[in-house]
């Protein structure tokens, strides 16, 4: 029995998401088709690669997810099955298996089809690609095998002497803020000196980190180490990024203090 994710920026009652679940259930009465999210904005590939990137390798080996954001097919960003840590990945090479991937996939594949459907390649190409793949076809019978893909490049953090200059990446359903600043990054430069944690200004700032969130009083600035170790700032019981206006990129300093400092 073959496991099917779907991630896209759909919404949940549009008809989209019936008419993909009754063709891969048609072709495949046996799988198992379960939704990652379709809540993902609009178009934004960083945000449905940040959500597949924390959450796919919790599926066991040899699932096969649908992405469906920004996927019509074009020359530009043409329909391409991957397979990567034992995982297949169907979608548009727009760019988001560079931000949801740090080293190239295995096998990179341009699926080839005669539907002409092409403004719904989730139903008329990677529905139908899915399902081969499920039955037990090889990748590189889907298509051409090509070299790479396009590419979009993650955005770092900057360290300058004792400041790490980061950035919001992702904004839960609580409205917590998780950054790009990794607990190893923030060990690493700060070598337990103490520090501040600058949100937008200097007026906003936080100078520990709580290993749970209720070690802060409620209402209250907290910062935390979340499950993905990347640095992650919220209110307790409160909803940080309405509060303080933050945004995706909205840049987020740490400034590390020698024992000697004031």
């Amino acid at each position: 029995m073959s496991i099917i994710t779907l991630t896209t920026d759909w919404k949940a009652n549009d008809f989209y998401v019936g008419a993909v679940k009754g063709s891969i259930i048609s072709e495949c009465p046996d799988a198992t088709i379960i939704d990652i999210t379709h809540q993902i904005q609009t178009y934004n590939i960083a945000q449905a690669a940040f959500i597949l990137r924390n959450s796919y390798n919790h599926y066991p080996k040899g699932t096969i997810h649908i992405i469906g954001v920004n996927s019509e097919n074009s020359a530009k960003y043409p329909c391409v099955a991957i397979k990567a840590d034992d995982h297949y990945f169907i979608g548009a090479a727009n760019g988001i298996f560079g931000l949801m991937f740090d080293e190239k996939p295995e096998i990179i594949v341009k699926i080839k089809s005669n539907n002409d459907l092409l403004s719904f390649p989730e139903l008329s190409i990677f529905s139908k690609a899915a399902c081969d793949l499920a039955k037990g076809k090889n990748i590189l019978e889907l298509g051409e095998q090509i070299p790479k893909l396009s590419q979009q490049i993650p955005i770092m953090p900057a360290i300058d002497e004792n400041v790490i200059t980061g950035s919001i990446i992702y904004i839960d359903s609580f409205k917590n803020a998780i950054t790009n600043i990794s607990s190893d990054l923030f060990y690493k430069v700060g070598k337990k000196k103490k520090f501040d944690i600058l949100i937008k200004s200097n007026s906003n700032k936080i100078s520990k980190i709580n290993k749970k969130y209720d070690e802060t009083s409620i209402g209250e600035l907290l910062a935390i180490f979340n499950s993905l170790n990347l640095l992650e700032i919220a209110i307790n019981k409160g909803k940080i990024c309405e509060l303080l206006d933050l945004n995706i990129n909205t840049t987020i300093r740490i400034k590390f203090y020698d024992n000697t400092d004031n």
